[in-house]
C-alpha cells in the first residue's frame, strides 16, 4: 500500500515545489533586474565622461594616426593608411635611436637609482627615531612642481652651480652636465630619480614595517650578521613591494616629458630627446598632428608590452613569497 502510494505522493509533492521554484525565481530576477537599471543610472555619469574624455579622444588620435592633419580645419584631414607608422621606422628617422632608445634608456636609469637608493634609505629609516619626520623629509619633492625642480637643478648644474662647486673644491674639474651629449641624459636621470625617490620609500618603509620581527630574532639566534640579514631576509620579503615600485617607476620614466623640456628641451641635439617630448614637438611645433598620433600609439605599445611584462614577473613572484 506504501508502494503504491508513493508515485502519487511524490508527484504531489514534487510538483507544488518545482512550481513554488519557478514563481521565486521570476520574483528574484524582477528586484534584480530593477537594481542593475538602477546602478546603471547611477553610473551614467561617470560612463558619460569616460566616454567623451577617453573614448572619443582616442578613437580621433587612432584616425589622425593614419591620416594627415595640420590642426586646424576637420575637413582637411587626409588619410593615408599606414604611411605615418612606416615613416616612424624608415632609414633616417630619428624615431627609433635615439628618440625611443633615449625613452627606455631614461626609464632604466630611473628604476635603477631610485629604486637603489630607495631601499637603502627606507632600511635606514626603518632602523631610526622619528620615522614619520624623515619619511616626510623625503616626500617633500614628490609635492614640489616639476617646473621648480627642474629649474633649481638646472642651476645647480650650470658651470658656476653647487655641484660644480663641489666639484671644485675636492680638486676636480667643472663638468658641462647639461651641454655635453654624453652626460646630459644621465644628469637628467639624477634629478628624475631623486625626485620620486620619495614614493618609493613610502612603499619600502611599509613593506618593511610588514615583515615579522620574529626572522630577524631567529637570525640574530643564528649568529647572522646585518649584510646577511639584509640578503636573506630582508629582499626576499620585500620583492613584492619592490616589483610594485619597479612598475610604477618604469611606467613613470616611460612617459616622462615635463622634466625634460624644462632642463634640456631635448638637447643638445637629440642627446635627452624622449617619445613624449618627440610627440609634442610634432604636433604643437610643426603641425604634424598625424605623425605624432602615431608616435603615441608606439609609445602606447611600448608601455602595454611593458606593463604586461612586469604584471606577469609581479605575480609570478609574489605567488613564489
Amino acid at each position: 500500500m506504501v508502494n503504491a502510494l508513493a508515485p502519487e505522493t511524490t508527484e504531489r509533492v514534487h510538483s507544488p515545489r518545482a512550481t513554488g521554484s519557478t514563481v521565486d525565481g521570476r520574483r528574484r530576477t524582477r528586484p534584480r533586474r530593477r537594481q542593475a537599471v538602477v546602478a546603471y543610472l547611477f553610473l551614467a555619469p561617470t560612463l558619460l565622461f569616460f566616454a567623451v574624455f577617453l573614448v572619443l579622444p582616442l578613437g580621433f588620435a587612432l584616425l589622425l594616426s593614419m591620416s594627415r592633419w595640420a590642426g586646424f580645419d576637420l575637413g582637411e584631414i587626409d588619410p593615408v593608411g599606414l604611411d605615418n607608422f612606416t615613416d616612424l621606422f624608415v632609414d633616417g628617422s630619428t624615431f627609433l635611436t635615439p628618440i625611443l632608445t633615449n625613452t627606455l634608456l631614461f626609464a632604466l636609469g630611473t628604476v635603477a637609482l631610485a629604486l637603489t637608493g630607495s631601499v637603502l634609505v627606507a632600511n635606514c629609516i626603518d632602523k631610526l627615531r622619528f620615522q614619520g619626520l624623515w619619511r616626510t623629509l623625503y616626500f617633500l619633492p614628490i609635492v614640489t612642481t616639476v617646473v621648480a625642480i627642474g629649474n633649481v637643478w638646472k642651476y645647480m648644474y650650470e658651470p658656476g652651480g653647487l655641484v660644480n662647486g663641489v666639484l671644485n673644491a675636492l680638486g676636480l674639474g667643472s663638468v658641462a652636465f647639461l651641454q655635453d651629449p654624453d652626460t646630459a641624459l644621465p644628469s637628467v636621470v639624477v634629478v628624475q630619480a631623486w625626485a620620486s625617490v620619495g614614493t618609493a620609500i613610502l612603499i619600502l618603509t611599509a613593506g618593511l614595517k610588514s615583515i615579522p620581527e620574529s626572522y630577524y630574532e631567529a637570525a640574530a639566534l643564528d649568529g647572522a650578521g646585518p649584510i646577511t640579514v639584509f640578503w636573506k631576509i630582508t629582499l626576499p620579503l620585500l620583492r613584492p613591494s619592490l616589483l610594485f615600485v619597479c612598475i610604477t617607476q618604469f611606467l613613470t620614466g616611460l612617459q616622462s616629458f615635463a622634466l625634460i623640456i624644462v632642463m634640456t628641451k631635448g638637447g643638445p641635439g637629440d642627446a635627452t630627446n624622449v617619445a613624449a617630448l618627440e610627440m609634442y614637438r610634432q604636433a604643437f611645433s610643426y603641425g604634424d598632428w598625424g605623425t605624432a598620433s602615431a608616435a603615441a600609439f608606439v609609445l602606447f605599445v611600448v608601455v602595454l608590452v611593458v606593463t604586461l611584462v612586469q604584471l606577469w614577473i609581479f605575480r609570478r613572484k609574489g605567488e613564489d613569497t
